[in-house]
């Protein structure tokens, strides 16, 4: 199944406003799309170059699956594995540029097969359950936004901090009282915090039905992760502390962590999750399956992968819910917050033509 020449397009998806985390802020969503064609089949990939966490940017990334296309021209498209090494042998790291080539390639892949790509990676169909993210703003505006969200019947809310302690506990303390204490909180630091901040916070608020604190503490701090479980009653998940599955054997190694989130554009896409997912289920971890700012097609891809194992127990998949545009032809189904595969070959999710006829773009032949 030969490789005949591959697409490679700047989404660029504006929001219906700039998403705020202790990191950045971003105003669109600057995404990077690979198309390869092969044998008359189509296959589609996303990447969403979240720049201050991945350190890839729509530009790096575009430049870099340029020189990708080229090595990948003539090869054969079903060689998945084959062909990410030789996109790692060239560059090392980019994984969110890489992850569009490998949805591309198992979308490719699993529509030679003749299956949704749920099935092609072992799995079955069934109904995922999103949250839907909080993003960093005054006390009241996030008290205001949960509100929402439970009355639009979702079933955990999540919410960035990593401030300072004093308003991070504010924001948590404001939520809770709008909601109730019925529906879970999910917390995300995205390493805003230094140990003792981590310490005084998740102390304050874990009584108050807090699921996990996403990345507490710097990505390198591996010992203040550990360190944390043993302060708190709050549950640790690793999200830029786990990039691969050499991150995920050293946080079970070292115990550091009761949760894992897994992203594509992080990971180097679905190859790659496989594996993190496997040293997650080997050490008893369970897995997230988390996004950036990926369109449907990306988000269609990660819930087949969610769909296919089992270990995956968390699912936040809510970025379409801030794109202003959605240029995606099939795809998942939101359904409130219920998330419903599609049932044909591949991924099932293509980018709307006219859309695509306003995008800069490259071919490789």
């Amino acid at each position: 199944m030969k490789i005949t020449h591959i697409d490679i397009f700047k989404l660029n998806i504006p929001l219906k406003a700039p998403i705020a985390i202790s990191l950045g802020t971003i105003e669109n969503a600057r995404n990077l799309l690979v198309r390869i064609h092969a044998d008359g089949l189509v296959g589609w990939g996303e990447g969403s170059p979240f720049w201050m966490i991945v350190g890839e940017t729509q530009e790096t990334g575009f430049a870099a699956a340029r020189d990708f296309g080229k090595l990948l021209i003539g090869q054969n498209a079903l060689d998945i594995e084959g062909n990410l090494n030789r996109l790692d042998t060239y560059l090392p790291n980019n994984p969110t540029v890489k992850s569009a080539f490998d949805m591309a390639l198992f979308d490719l892949a699993a529509q030679a097969a003749r299956m949704p790509l749920y099935a092609f990676l072992g799995g079955e169909r069934f109904t995922l359950v999103t949250d839907e993210t909080i993003y960093l703003n005054s006390p009241e505006r996030m008290a205001d936004d949960a509100v929402r969200i439970r009355e639009k019947g979702g079933l955990a809310i999540k919410v960035k901090l990593g401030t300072n302690q004093r308003d991070d506990i504010r924001r948590v303390e404001v939520i809770r009282e709008a909601v109730g204490d019925g529906i879970p909180i999910r917390t995300d630091a995205n390493q805003g915090w230094n140990y003792v901040t981590a310490v005084n916070v998740l102390r304050t608020i874990q009584d108050w039905n807090i699921e996990y604190c996403e990345q507490p503490v710097k990505h390198w701090a591996i010992a203040d992760l550990k360190r944390l479980r043993t302060k708190t009653t709050v549950p640790i998940m690793a999200d830029e502390s786990l990039f691969n599955h050499r991150d995920a054997l050293r946080l079970a190694q070292e115990e550091a962590v009761d949760y894992f989130n897994i992203k594509l554009s992080k990971s180097g896409g679905i190859f790659n999750a496989q594996k993190i997912n496997a040293i997650a289920e080997a050490a008893g971890i369970p897995c997230m399956i988390g996004c950036m700012s990926e369109s449907r097609l990306a988000i269609t891809a990660k819930a087949h992968f969610a769909s296919a194992r089992r270990n995956v127990s968390f699912y936040d998949l809510d970025a379409p819910f801030e794109h202003a545009e959605d240029p995606v032809l099939g795809g998942v189904t939101y359904r409130g917050y219920e998330i419903e595969l599609p049932t044909g070959p591949g991924i099932g999710a293509t980018i709307d033509e006219t859309f695509l006829d306003g995008l800069e773009r490259v071919e490789i032949r």
